[in-house]
C-alpha cells in the first residue's frame, strides 16, 4: 500500500459538484487534507497553509493545477461529499493493505467529538463506533451513529462491513445484545462480551455462581498478572469455565455461548494492602484458557488508550469546531487514515504528536508515512 494505492481509492469517491464549477480536483483536497492531518493540521486553515508550503511536494501525488485551494473551498467540498462513500472508501483500503489473522481481537467502542454539535440546527455532537485491530494499532472501520440513536444499532452495521474472520470481537457491557452477538458469528468471528445489568437475569447468575466468597475457595484454572505502576500496584485474577446449570439454558438466549470469564481486580497504593475488588463477568463464544482470556480483555483497552486518548490528546479532536454538513464525520475518518499511517510507521521511534512534528518538517518522512510499508 503507497500513496498512490491510497489515491486511487479516494477516486472512488462521487465528486457532487456540477463539472464546470470545478477547479480543483477532488482527489487532491482529499489527499491535501490528510497529508495536511498527517503534519498535524487540525482546521481548514491550517490544511490550506500546508499545501501552500509544500506545493512542488504534493504535485509528485497529485494534479494541483491550479494550486492550493482556498480554505473556504476546501471546507465546502469536504462538507457536500458522501460520508458513507468514504466510510467505504477507508474501508476498502484498509481491507486491501491489512488482513487480520485467526485470533486477533477486534475491540469495538464509540467515541462523540464534542465540538461538532450544531446549535443552529439543533444536532448535537456526532458520535464515531470504531473498529480497532489491537495487534497491529490500525482502525479497521468506523460508522456514525444515527441521530436519536445509539451504539446498540450502529455495532451491527459496521461489523456487516468488516472482514473479521477469526477474529474474537469485544464490546464493554452496551454491546452484549443477542443480536450483535449473533451479526458476529454471522461473520464467522467470535465475541466477547462484558455483562452488566442491562441483562439482570444474566447478570445475576454470575454472582449467583461466582460471588467473592466462592471465588476465594476457586481450585480450577485461573491466571493472573500484577502491574506496578505511578506508584499503584494492580493485581488482576481472570477465570474462566464452561457453561453449566442455568447458564446452559441462557446458552439457547445467546448464539454460540461456550465460555463464561470472570475478572477480578485488586488496586492499592504502594506498600498498602489491597482491600476493595473489582469483579466483572464476560461470556464468549470462544473457547478460552484464563492466559486467552486475560489477554484479550487487556487488548480491549487499547481502544481507548491507542485510538481515543490520541485522537483527544495528540489531534485534539475533542476541540475540532467542524459542523458543516458531512464534514465532521468525514473528518473524523481522514484523522483515521492519517492515525493508521503514523502507527504503522515504524522507523522513526517517537509518539504521535512528534511524528506529526517531523512530518510537517520532513517531505521526505511525510512520504515515508505516506507510502504505508507496513501496512503492506
Amino acid at each position: 500500500m503507497n500513496g498512490h494505492d491510497l489515491i486511487q481509492q479516494l477516486s472512488t469517491i462521487r465528486d457532487p459538484r456540477q463539472d464546470w464549477k470545478i477547479d480543483h480536483k477532488l482527489t487532491d483536497i482529499l489527499l491535501l487534507t490528510i497529508c495536511g492531518v498527517i503534519a498535524g493540521a487540525e482546521g481548514w486553515e491550517e490544511v490550506e497553509d500546508f499545501g501552500h508550503e509544500r506545493l512542488d511536494w504534493l504535485q509528485n501525488y497529485g494534479d494541483f493545477d491550479n494550486g492550493i485551494p482556498a480554505h473556504d473551498t476546501i471546507a465546502r467540498v469536504i462538507s457536500s461529499i458522501s460520508a458513507k462513500q468514504f466510510q467505504q472508501c477507508f474501508i476498502d483500503w484498509m481491507q486491501a493493505c491489512h488482513e487480520v489473522t485467526k485470533g486477533d481481537v477486534v475491540a469495538i467502542d464509540g467515541k462523540t467529538v464534542r465540538r461538532s454539535y450544531n446549535k443552529a440546527k439543533r444536532l448535537g455532537p456526532i458520535h464515531m463506533v470504531s473498529a480497532f485491530s489491537t495487534a497491529n494499532n490500525v482502525v479497521l472501520g468506523q460508522i456514525k451513529t444515527a441521530e436519536k440513536s445509539n451504539e446498540i444499532t450502529a455495532i451491527p452495521e459496521l461489523l456487516k462491513l468488516l472482514d473479521i474472520r477469526g477474529c474474537i470481537v469485544t464490546i464493554d457491557a452496551m454491546g452484549c445484545q443477542k443480536q450483535i452477538a449473533q451479526t458476529i458469528l454471522d461473520k464467522n468471528a467470535d465475541y466477547l462480551l462484558a455483562v452488566k445489568g442491562n441483562h439482570k437475569r444474566l447478570e445475576e447468575t454470575f454472582i449467583k455462581h461466582f460471588s467473592m466468597d466462592k471465588l476465594q475457595k476457586w481450585n480450577g484454572e485461573y491466571f493472573t498478572t500484577n502491574e506496578k505502576a505511578h506508584g499503584r500496584e494492580e493485581t488482576r485474577m481472570h477465570i474462566t469455565c464452561e457453561t453449566f446449570g442455568e447458564f446452559v439454558d441462557l446458552g439457547f438466549e445467546w448464539p454460540g455461548l461456550q465460555t463464561l470469564g470472570i475478572s477480578i481486580s485488586f488496586r492499592n497504593n504502594e506498600g498498602e494492602v489491597p482491600t476493595d475488588a473489582t469483579i466483572r463477568y464476560f461470556i464468549s463464544s470462544a473457547k478460552l484458557t484464563p492466559k486467552k482470556f486475560a489477554e484479550a480483555v487487556r487488548s480491549h483497552w487499547h481502544i481507548e488508550n491507542k485510538l481515543h486518548w490520541k485522537l483527544d490528546v495528540a489531534m485534539r479532536e475533542d476541540d475540532c469546531r467542524i459542523r458543516r454538513g458531512e464534514a465532521p464525520e468525514v473528518f473524523s475518518n481522514i484523522r483515521h487514515v492519517a492515525l493508521n499511517l503514523l502507527n504503522k510507521e515504524t522507523t522513526f521511534k517517537a509518539g504521535l504528536k512528534r511524528k506529526q512534528k517531523k512530518a510537517a518538517m520532513s517531505t521526505s518522512y511525510l512520504a515515508q508515512v505516506l507510502a504505508g510499508q507496513e501496512l503492506s
